[in-house]
């Protein structure tokens, strides 16, 4: 089965300009249509900001509660042990209930997914296994189970050496199927991309 589907577009305006005016501000910037509105803009700046408002408006009409985020980067698993789980691991989302992400980059480097074929779950590679069970400290059972879901080291994977990523591109409104009890299909396997440093911020709606 399909588990992303992409609503391909060319968008018109300068996202550019709107990051721009939102200033360089450390972490991680929430945006509503309030604050874009308010953002003194060229017409192409505000053809851009009247695009990320409807798209707010088009999934907070659907039921979904999207968020706008403005940042330089998310923060790394510093304490990482036998597997990284921040968002620029390969990781699928997962949910208690049906559900779906939703993912658009307008501007900075965009985010990539791989195909499930190309990916093993850390969990399942018995070196890796091995380690997160002696970071667990006990044996393989019940209770290793809960603490691999409770620490999400189940919902990481490893690419294998072939493994080709591909882009979400810019624009690009995706909707990626995640985790969850009775998912007809795998989570789609997707990652931030690598932080470089200098490079622009990235402005991203995530629901």
């Amino acid at each position: 089965g399909v588990n992303a589907y992409c609503w391909r577009r060319a968008l018109p305006g300068d996202f550019g300009e709107v990051v721009a005016q939102l200033g360089q501000r450390e972490g991680l910037t929430d945006l509503d249509s309030g604050q874009l509105r308010a953002l003194k803009l060229s017409p192409a700046g505000r053809a851009a900001a009247e695009v990320l408002c409807a798209d707010l408006h088009l999934l907070q009409e659907q039921g979904f509660e999207p968020l706008l985020d403005c940042f330089d980067a998310y923060p790394r698993d510093e304490a990482a042990g036998a597997v990284a789980t921040d968002v620029y691991s390969f990781h699928a989302d997962r949910a208690p209930v049906p559900a779906a992400t939703f993912l658009c980059t307008y501007f900075g480097a965009p985010s990539e997914g791989v195909d499930n074929a190309q990916v093993r779950r850390h969990v399942e590679i018995s070196e890796t296994r091995a380690a997160l069970r002696r970071e667990f400290g006990g044996p393989e059972g019940p209770e290793f189970e809960a603490f691999l879901t409770e620490h999400c080291y189940d919902l990481h994977y490893a690419p294998s050496p072939d493994a080709r990523p591909f882009s979400f591109g810019i624009g690009h409104l995706w909707r990626i199927a995640i985790a969850h009890p009775g998912c007809p299909v795998p989570p789609c396997v997707h990652r931030a991309p690598p932080t470089v440093p200098g490079q622009t911020r990235r402005l991203l709606l995530i629901s």
